[in-house]
């Protein structure tokens, strides 16, 4: 009899070791994954820098030589396709900017029941008419705190995944609910703490994952598809747009069995007052004032001059915060505008601008830049502080925000 008692209490010291083993490893396969995603976003936040400072030169010379063009000139369609391709790279550093969980949301109390309806019309249209669309919403559904054009973008981005899984036909089901997480469950998701969340499930009948594919499915440009079928960034982006909301991500799937992402956000008690802003009075963006122009990047550096110049400013160009202080001491004359990208070699430009300021206290400052916004608050530029342009921009924008920078100052 002891012994059967000491060996039904070594077997289950023995499966308890094991389920603690099984559990330590699976938060080990999570937090790689967690670091492996945080890099991955960090290289495409530094790469979006380099990348909008082209397009921004792209898309401001296409638009100028669409202006000196006549449109029955047999070259202007041809310069049309070069905007509209500045255009889709533009779009695409957003999408880089999403990896990296840096940018800005617009993020307002929600209810996921109401925004679920209102893209229902464009996923009928995108997933075709031989998938059944379904929605099971709950009734009482709690309020999150998200920005409803990136909840749109997450139900896109999971639905295309979905229907290129049921090539012909099948069921596509988006549900609601109300869940609470116990430290059971978070205890084995890194980085996911317990409590009230409002789950949104899109399920698909498709052909389902293997395990192997399912440990890739987040990461940029992985795909299953044929090459010139898929980018490889759908899912990545709903990662990013989930992550930096606050929230988290589950995947279920097996071959032949089809597929369930769960994205659960934190749940909020009560509705914000939402201020509406007022629409701006347009200015004209002429001017005779005197600006100090500051970007490291000499090809966008003369663009923006030019610009500048052909609307009666007066320019000062300068590569570096430090060429820009030997301009100001040549400079007899008042300067009436700081023009300066934020991340500068050497002297960054937030303080240049508190050396230009001392010297020359009624000038205004226009911050620009094409890093992530986490990025230009760790330079001293809060928003709101400031008037700040981010690139890639037209031409058109950067002539309003120097005028609202001159009329602030």
């Amino acid at each position: 009899m002891d012994i059967l008692v000491v060996v039904s209490a070594l077997s289950a010291a023995a499966i308890e070791q094991t389920r603690a083993m099984k559990s330590l490893r699976e938060s080990e396969e999570q937090l790689f994954q967690a670091q492996k995603m945080e890099a991955i976003g960090r290289l495409a936040g530094g790469i979006v820098h380099d990348f909008n400072n082209l397009v921004t030169v792209i898309s401001c010379l296409s638009q100028l030589l669409l202006e000196s063009l006549d449109p029955h000139h047999p070259q202007a369609e041809k310069v049309q396709q070069i905007k509209k391709a500045g255009e889709r790279a533009a779009d695409l550093t957003q999408k880089l900017l999403t990896l990296s969980r840096k940018q800005n949301f617009e993020q307002k109390i929600v209810n996921l029941n109401d925004v679920v309806p209102e893209t229902q019309q464009m996923l009928l249209r995108l997933i075709g008419e031989d998938i059944a669309l379904q929605t099971v919403r709950e009734p009482d559904l709690g309020m999150v705190k998200a920005d409803p054009s990136q909840i749109d973008q997450v139900l896109m981005n999971l639905a295309v995944n979905a229907r290129d899984a049921m090539p012909t036909g099948g069921r596509l089901t988006i549900a609601t609910a109300n869940v609470d997480l116990d430290p059971m469950y978070t205890a084995r998701h890194v980085g996911l703490q317990p409590g009230p969340y409002v789950m949104l499930a899109m399920s698909d009948t498709g052909c389902g994952m293997d395990a192997k594919t399912l440990r890739h499915i987040f990461e940029p440009f992985f795909t299953t598809k044929e090459p010139g079928k898929g980018t490889g960034l759908g899912l990545s982006i709903v990662y990013g747009i989930v992550k930096q909301g606050g929230g988290h991500i589950a995947v279920e799937s097996k071959p032949k069995h089809g597929t369930t992402f769960r994205v659960y956000f934190p749940r909020v008690e009560h509705a914000e007052e939402t201020v509406v802003p007022q629409p701006a009075v347009a200015q004209p963006i002429t001017g005779n004032e005197t600006i100090l122009l500051v970007e490291d990047d000499e090809s966008l550096r003369h663009l923006i001059s030019y610009l500048l110049q052909r609307w009666g400013y007066r320019v000062l160009e300068a590569g570096h915060g430090k060429e820009a202080l030997q301009s100001l001491e040549q400079h007899a004359g008042s300067i009436h505008l700081l023009l300066t990208d934020i991340v500068l070699p050497g002297l960054s430009g937030y303080r240049l601008w508190e050396q230009v300021k001392a010297l020359h206290p009624a000038s205004g400052v226009l911050f620009m830049s094409g890093y992530a916004d986490e990025t230009i608050r760790q330079y001293g530029v809060v928003g709101g502080d400031f008037l700040h342009i981010k690139k890639p921009f037209v031409p058109a924008v950067l002539g309003q925000k120097v005028r609202d920078a001159l009329v602030m100052a």
